[in-house]
């Protein structure tokens, strides 16, 4: 069963399925050392990982396990990065949270944004009961991301990553249906 990848508005955001014109704005987010700083894998060297990049978002849509959207600022059409909802499963009404913004973009609260209006897409369309997300220990301003939207700190996986040649912990963090609800306003 496809999942067809939704169009989102916020006051300040839209987010959308991914175009071919999203290959430079990609590659130039994804080779970025310091953006990536915390990711885990490295940056990339080939623009042609841009495009494979959006081919397995259309796969994972198409297989329906999950969706990634390109996230644009409604004030001057910028792309400043992607979020997604990968690892889909109806039968446990689960999935897996992820994103990525510019550098640029930091400090201005559009990843809450973002990820909020995934968020709020996914309990409401996909009757999810429970979203997991994960950061490396060392993120503190994507674990403040995740707190601010609900989600809480489940456990530690232990030496579960390599960054930058560095053995790293991940934070697990996890938001079920019935707190997304029962916050403030939704």
């Amino acid at each position: 069963m496809a999942l067809p990848t939704p169009e989102l508005h916020t006051a300040r955001l839209r987010l959308r399925p991914f175009t071919d014109a999203d290959a430079g704005p990609l590659y130039a987010l994804h080779s970025s050392a310091h953006v990536l700083r915390y990711w885990d894998s490295p940056p990339w060297t080939e623009p042609v990982r841009a495009q494979r990049f959006m081919a397995s978002s259309r796969t994972i849509e198409e297989e329906g396990t999950g969706t990634r959207v390109a996230v644009d600022r409604v004030s001057d059409g910028a792309f400043i990065g992607w979020c997604g909802l990968t690892r889909w499963d109806p039968d446990f009404r689960s999935a897996s949270l992820g994103y990525i913004l510019d550098a640029d973009a930091w400090g201005h609260g559009y990843a809450t944004e973002t990820a909020h209006a995934v968020l709020r897409w996914a309990f409401d369309t996909l009757d999810l009961n429970r979203v997991q997300a994960e950061t490396d220990t060392r993120n503190a301003a994507s674990a403040r991301v995740l707190e601010k939207l609900g989600f809480v700190r489940e456990g530690t996986l232990r030496e579960d990553c390599v960054v930058n040649g560095e053995v790293s912990d991940s934070w697990v963090f996890g938001l079920l249906r019935r707190e997304w609800h029962s916050a403030a306003g939704r």
